[in-house]
């Protein structure tokens, strides 16, 4: 039986019509910046007002001109890299591992519940108390720190991929089975593309995961990275410093996260969850 006999999961043509911004879409684009501004002015006022020293909170213009300075250094580029190295190869294996591990227990029941409850012991651990552990293992290079990652960004990853195939309609599952559809055509005709949205879902939570895991790890056990950088700025007692690494930290973040915003509006632009902007 060949693939082209066989139906496959479409998505409803409603979801295709949407067209155009509205006017919750467009919303953010104004708010946010606006109430952007009036955070900066707020603490702009505040250090004017107040007369705070510097080194509790510096001014914007000292932060911004900080920044400006971190990104002008080939050195600060070279921690920000490692960073996200770091991030995409932590967020990676747990992708990997997640949505494979995932499928299967999602299709066996008790595999699922024999499994359960170690996996479940993996994520009740404090991570920061197992770093330690893991730098006399692997030492203070980037292993360390992607073995961080990848295990705070597992747990979401795995978790929906399970309810998302465990969400697939039993009535199409045996109408793919009546037709005498290999396990691999039911998985790729039926099973992922029902089971995308929850996919992307846990990823979009896994990729913040993996960044504040590669942070953390950076921080307390690295000699490279943003997260060391950090230390560093601390060390130094530059508060300005410090204010410019956390937005560099920001900024980064915002990326991954609407990176995987945008893999899921061009996955699955039929879905329900996804707004056009």
């Amino acid at each position: 039986m060949t693939d082209k006999t066989l139906p496959t999961a479409t998505p409803p043509a409603s979801f295709g019509a949407r067209k155009g911004m509205t006017r919750e879409t467009a919303l953010p684009w104004i708010t946010t910046p606006l109430l952007l501004l009036i955070l900066l002015a707020i603490w702009h006022f505040y250090v004017r007002g107040t007369g705070i020293s510097s080194f509790i909170l510096p001014a914007p213009s000292a932060v911004w001109d900080s920044w400006m300075d971190m990104l002008s250094s080939s050195r600060a580029w070279r921690h920000t890299w490692t960073t996200v190295y770091v991030t995409l190869m932590g967020f990676g294996w747990a992708l990997v591992i997640g949505v494979g591990l995932g499928v299967v227990l999602g299709r066996t029941r008790w595999l699922e519940l024999t499994l359960n409850p170690f996996i479940v012991a993996t994520q009740v651990i404090p991570k920061v108390a197992l770093l330690p552990l893991f730098v006399v293992w692997f030492g203070f290079g980037a292993t360390s720190k992607i073995i961080v990652a990848a295990v705070l960004a597992f747990f979401p990853i795995l978790t929906n991929t399970v309810l998302g195939v465990k969400s697939v309609d039993a009535g199409h599952r045996d109408v793919m089975t009546s037709l005498n559809a290999t396990r691999w055509q039911i998985f790729r005709r039926l099973e992922l593309p029902s089971s995308l949205p929850y996919i992307l879902t846990g990823m979009e939570i896994g990729i913040v995961l993996a960044i504040i895991g590669a942070i953390v790890g950076e921080y307390l056990g690295g000699n490279a990275g943003l997260g060391f950088m950090l230390v560093s700025k601390m060390n130094g007692y530059e508060t300005d410093g410090l204010f410019a690494v956390i937005i560099q930290m920001t900024l980064l973040g915002f990326f991954f996260y609407f990176a995987t915003g945008a893999l899921r509006r061009f996955t699955i632009p039929w879905h329900q969850s996804v707004e056009i902007k």
